[in-house]
């Protein structure tokens, strides 16, 4: 080992015994995107759900990248990167995705370091690859210092010989990540070479002058022994010294003098779910609850000659319209009112019930104690919610109120057919349409990494009945072109997928859907769909599906079969010489905490068997993140490059970011290569994701709001 690697451990050693003052000084973000020092990682994590975005490198390499907080120990990383020159001087520019997994085991406490361990392009073709055990220990509000022991890429400075060797000899070699076969289509873990090779001790401090500006030094022991080599990287020295620029909590932006001959740049946002915007929560003040008269709360009915049923179903079909909730039915008995509705302007179904339930005390004669409110989606009611008026009245003001409200709530099915319920109309006309521009963006892609197709879209629905939809959308695109079909289908499966630049470059204007669908419920706690027509881009057909859901309960089942067949570049109303029947078996649980499980077993659109698995974390204010994988009955070679489909999606509410009342969100994925196998049919409108935010026990997640 060099004498300055010796130099650094015994000064990163006293720390051995110290007591040191803990502060809010958050970690800082290396320009691979995750807590660190410059490249080299520390043993710190981001708080828990902390969503961070980089852009970071230098002239050779640019680095994007997407971490995110699993949980309070556990963090995740997908990085972009473009890599000039990665096979020698001249060569074209290479981009790798690449995945990074870290888990903090000890947390810093007075005399202990906090301590991760993490593996970096665990999954991906391997460029990165490296793993690493790091310390970090904070000296009161200015000073921290980190040290760590690497592996692969992190172990090719200073390197000495594993001392994992001592458990087993076959940890102290690792293939040649200078060989080009070690690079291989990406995806894979089986022939890992996780904590094998040589092993190097890197380190560093960083010291804060204010809140703004913080000093870094690192002691690199990444190589770049690749580029080195090549000439296209000079490597001179294992020091790295940088600024770090932090205007707020959410900014920060690092310059960097790497290896002796090179500058870097890194920028980072920062957003916690946790953490609203300043300038959220601009929700419009709700009605005050109204309180009956003691002595008119025991009426038996209400006159119905001076306040006719009629009258009074347009009332309040009106007054809950006025707050964006559009009656579709309503049931009146002289003690009780049944209504169902839409729910078209708040996020969470229990806030809309809230608010309701704040209106209808002040619209409802005295008599009615029983209300019952029944959400709709797509024409179908999907659950059913007493309560009692007086227990309104009671707890709108009251400490507790909020919990004391959702256990005296009753949930049920919603009842099976239609009797009682008289509709109404609500004024919305059965015919909707729309002219808007569109921007469709395509991040990541190996051949056109930032990319947006921009146009006109002009968008039609016909509701022949509530639950009977004639949809379609027709698009031109303005601008966003690209060479047609230049991507080689080097798998073995059906071109499902690929193709995806003739439709593009033939596809101009377009009919991007055109269907018939009938959402039903033919018996309790069941749901169906049945959709025919232009049903994606790439294909049309029929599609089915059945959901089981029954009240309460954290388990859904369904079912899908489809039969569909591609449809011609032109995008127009012809189909290619493919047709295919797919479909899937599907669970659904809820885990609590905000975790969701999804499971997809099935048949996919090349034809392929297998299983998608899929784990979301989602928190009370509609922020989303979530990863997937897809591994079917193809090998990982006649899939292709990225071996198997996999990747990670992202939601964020538009009414977290803007403060109002929305029920519109973001969706974006940072998704592997997208290839034949494992690929299934794109509907947006499956069954469980349409019904499950009006059901129990989505309601029940979100009662914080119920008052709001």
């Amino acid at each position: 080992m060099r004498l300055r690697t010796t130099t650094i451990l015994t000064g990163l050693a006293l720390w051995a015994g110290a007591a040191a003052a803990q502060s809010d000084w958050r970690p800082s973000y290396t320009t691979y995107g995750t807590p660190g020092l410059i490249e080299m990682p520390s043993g710190l994590s981001e708080p828990d759900a902390q969503f961070s975005l980089t852009v970071g490198g230098f002239d050779l390499q640019q680095r994007y990248t997407m971490s995110f907080q699993i949980s309070d120990r556990l963090g995740g990383t997908f990085r972009y990167s473009r890599i000039d020159q990665f096979g020698g001087p001249g060569e074209k520019a290479t981009y790798d995705r690449s995945f990074d997994i870290r888990y903090r085991f000890v947390d810093e406490g007075r005399y202990l370091p906090a301590m991760t361990v993490g593996l970096r392009d665990f999954l991906g073709t391997g460029r990165y690859s490296g793993e690493y055990i790091a310390a970090t220990k904070t000296f009161g509000d200015r000073l921290r210092v980190t040290a760590g022991l690497g592996w692969g890429r992190l172990g090719s400075e200073g390197g000495f010989t594993n001392p994992l060797g001592v458990i087993d000899e076959g940890f102290e070699t690792r293939p040649n990540q200078d060989d080009e076969s070690f690079y291989g289509e990406g995806g894979t873990v089986g022939d890992a070479a996780f904590f094998r090779g040589d092993a190097a001790v890197f380190g560093g401090v960083e010291y804060r002058f204010n809140d703004r500006f913080t000093g870094v030094v690192e002691y690199s022991t990444d190589a770049y022994t690749r580029q080195a080599g090549r000439g296209t990287y000079d490597h001179e020295s294992p020091l790295n010294f940088g600024v770090t620029y932090t205007p707020r909590p959410e900014y920060a932006v690092q310059l960097a003098y790497l290896n002796g001959s090179t500058l870097s740049l890194a920028a980072t946002f920062s957003v916690n779910p946790f953490e609203r915007p300043t300038f959220g929560g601009m929700d419009p003040a709700p009605v005050p609850v109204a309180v009956r008269p003691a002595d008119t709360r025991a009426a038996l009915s209400w006159n119905r000659s001076a306040l006719p049923e009629g009258t009074l179903r347009d009332l309040i079909a009106q007054t809950l319209a006025s707050d964006g909730q559009e009656v579709t039915g309503v049931e009146l008995t002289d003690r009780s009112i049944r209504i169902r509705y839409e729910n078209t302007k708040y996020r969470t179904e229990a806030q809309a019930m809230g608010r309701i339930n704040r209106i209808l005390t002040n619209a409802l004669p005295a008599s009615i104690e029983v209300i019952t409110l029944e959400p709709v989606r797509a024409g179908v009611p999907v659950a059913s919610v007493t309560f009692r008026r007086s227990d309104i009245e009671q707890l709108e003001n009251v400490a507790g109120g909020t919990a004391a409200s959702l256990d005296r709530a009753v949930f049920a099915d919603p009842a099976g057919t239609n009797a009682g319920i008289v509709a109404v109309d609500n004024g919305e006309p059965r015919f909707q349409w729309g002219i808007a521009p569109y921007f469709a963006p395509r991040l990541f892609d190996p051949d056109y990494p930032f990319y947006a197709s921009i146009g006109i879209e002009a968008s039609a629905d016909y509701y022949v009945r509530p639950n009977l939809v004639l949809s379609g959308a027709v698009r031109y695109r303005v601008f966003g072109d690209r060479d047609p079909d230049d991507r080689v289908n080097d798998g073995a499966l059906p071109p499902v997928r690929t193709q995806a630049n003739s439709y593009h470059e033939e596809g101009n204007p377009s009919i991007e859907r055109l269907t018939l669908t009938h959402f039903g419920r033919p018996a309790q706690n069941l749901y169906s769909r049945v959709s025919i027509g232009y049903l994606e881009e790439m294909f049309g057909g029929i599609s089915t599906e059945l959901l089981w859901r029954p009240v309460g309960s954290r388990l859904a089942l369904g079912v899908e079969a489809n039969y569909v067949m591609q449809r011609d570049f032109d995008l127009m109303l012809g189909f290619r010489d493919y047709d295919v029947v797919t479909g899937h078996a599907s669970a659904y649980y809820d885990l609590g905490n905000g975790y969701h499980a999804q499971v997809d077993a099935g048949r996919y659109l090349a034809g392929d068997w297998g299983a998608t698995f899929a784990l979301d974390r989602e928190f009370d204010n509609g922020w989303r993140v979530g990863a997937y994988f897809t591994r079917t009955n193809v090998s990982f070679e006649d899939y292709g490059q990225g071996s198997f489909a996999k990747g990670l999606r992202v939601t964020i509410p538009t009414d977290w970011s803007i403060g109002t009342p929305n029920r519109q969100a973001f969706d974006t994925q940072f998704a592997s290569l997208r290839r034949n196998g494992g690929a299934r049919l794109e509907l947006d409108n499956r069954l469980y994701e349409t019904l499950r935010d009006a059901q129990s026990p989505m309601i029940e997640d979100s009662w914080g709001r119920y008052w709001r």
